[in-house]
């Protein structure tokens, strides 16, 4: 038995039927590079079970402690079975990329069942309608929770299912996995007990661990190296208040030389100030649509894996975060990248000042019993639509594979993510890059954009007119007084001009 972090068991007292909170990706996978150019859903059960020793999240379910006493813990599951949790659905004709959107969406928004291992796989076929796909493509739909990942361990759980070749071989590894027993309650009740007699050294430790790192802080606030502007309340949008049980999601690729020529037009810029820079662009044209734009800049929460070399293979998340400014309220797509850029430093700052780690650490002292009970309370009496939200959605960056990525064969040709939301922050945009693209995904309550169609669109013109502004127009050569020149160079210089 494992014990959950606090920081992990938050993600199961925050789970209730409107607020599932798992992240998936959507996989799209070419099956013309498998053995005989095509892949059978029995071929992809059988690969799967293969894999299961690969990563350890495959076989443990959660066992908690009665009354939430104390943190749930990790078991093997002594009744695992594969063919619940890989599935098989096709999208009705035509098989276009708006039903695929609409039946992830569908997907994602269901709750995972919480007495079984905490993910699913759905092959998706019948993608025989989008545009920039071979024929035949399928997708995969993954659903992971929240407790048993985060983005940076979700990608050794993905590595896991994926080759690097279309060979298929099998893993040389033995597979020593074994169940275990259930748990009895008397042996949880007492565990609890124990762990409640050390938890004030826990406090005291981390508290003793910060107390530098909070000095340090108010030394460079004090020289104005670090300034505690981002430490003011986000305004009100229509993504912060209650959600409901349905979602809405879509993504957009990028060609990463695109960002990364951006990034160039801004000296310090980086491919994740670009990324939020095209969020921000992306958010004040959809309000300003419905004429919402608040006259402050919006928020995003950015986490920050705290991840160490040697615990890339750990269970959970190991995870800080930052709030940076999008620079909503700024029209010029270069002056808002330099905005979010200054933001994106000055909160690295504070957050290193005190550590990222440490204030991992501070989740483990959240009493159990008190955060689930908060939390549902929170949900039942509507309280994120009555105070200020912290931020008002996330913008979470994945580093996917350089390289092509197989599974049971198939080429894989988009990656892409899905995230959780939840009471008072309605919009998550995860950012998965993969080979030579960077795609922005997002998934958002249904209820506070219903025309995720219109985000999409607003996305896409960020990103071209942040693209169009980092491009430095070369100047023209000089016209003689005297000169005539032809009507097609003249027609060409006024389209340039406008």
């Amino acid at each position: 038995m494992q014990q959950l972090s606090g920081q992990d068991a938050s993600f199961v007292y925050l789970e209730t039927p409107h607020t599932p909170m798992h992240i998936g990706s959507v996989g799209i996978y070419d099956p013309a590079t498998a053995p005989g150019g095509f892949v059978r859903f029995k071929d992809i059960l059988s690969f799967v079970e293969s894999r299961l020793a690969g990563a350890r999240s495959f076989r443990q379910r959660l066992v908690r402690v009665p009354f939430d006493l104390d943190h749930p813990y990790w078991i093997e599951d002594p009744e695992f079975d594969i063919e619940f949790h890989v599935r098989h659905i096709a999208l009705p004709k035509p098989g276009d990329w708006r039903q695929l959107c609409i039946q992830v969406a569908r997907l994602h928004a269901r709750p995972m069942d919480l007495t079984k291992p905490l993910w699913e796989f759905t092959i998706v076929e019948g993608l025989d309608n989008v545009e920039g796909l071979p024929p035949g493509c399928f997708a995969l739909v993954s659903k992971v929770h929240h407790a048993a990942i985060d983005g940076m361990s979700g990608v050794e759980m993905s590595a896991a299912v994926h080759d690097l070749d279309a060979s298929m071989t099998p893993p040389t590894a033995n597979d020593d996995w074994a169940p275990e027993h259930m748990p009895k309650v008397a042996d949880l009740l007492a565990r609890s007990y124990f762990n409640s007699l050390v938890q004030p050294m826990r406090v005291m430790e981390t508290i003793g661990r910060s107390l530098p790192g909070i000095a340090r802080l108010g030394t460079q606030v004090g020289k104005g190296d670090v300034s505690i502007r981002n430490a003011r309340p986000a305004p009100k949008t229509r993504f912060n208040g209650k959600v409901s049980g349905h979602r809405v999601w879509d993504a957009l690729p990028f060609k990463l030389a695109d960002i990364r020529a951006i990034k160039d037009a801004v000296p310090g810029a980086t491919v994740n100030d670009v990324v939020l820079s095209i969020v921000g662009g992306a958010l004040r044209a959809y309000l300003q649509g419905k004429d919402e734009l608040p006259k402050d800049t919006m928020t995003a929460m950015a986490p920050i894996s705290v991840r160490a070399e040697g615990e890339k293979a750990a269970l959970g998340n190991l995870v800080s975060a930052m709030v940076v400014g999008l620079g909503t309220q700024i029209e010029d797509p270069l002056e808002r990248l330099r905005f979010v850029h200054d933001e994106a430093v000055n909160s690295k700052a504070m957050t290193h000042a005190v550590g990222a780690k440490t204030l991992a650490d501070y989740s483990q002292l959240m009493p159990s019993g008190l955060a689930g009970l908060a939390a549902r309370l929170y949900t039942r009496v509507g309280a994120a639509n009555a105070h200020a939200p912290v931020f008002n959605c996330v913008v979470t960056n994945v580093p996917g594979s350089r390289v092509p990525m197989y599974f049971a064969g198939a080429r894989m040709v988009g990656m892409y993510g899905t995230g959780p939301v939840f009471d008072g922050m309605g919009l998550i945009n995860p950012v998965y890059s993969y080979g030579d693209t960077i795609a922005i995904s997002f998934t958002c309550d249904r209820a506070m954009m219903p025309d995720p169609e219109a985000y999409a669109a607003a996305l896409s013109a960020s990103f071209e007119k942040m693209k169009a502004a980092a491009v430095k127009p070369s100047a023209a050569p000089p016209v003689e007084e005297n000169d005539n020149p032809p009507a097609a160079k003249v027609r060409a210089r006024s389209k340039g001009a406008a």
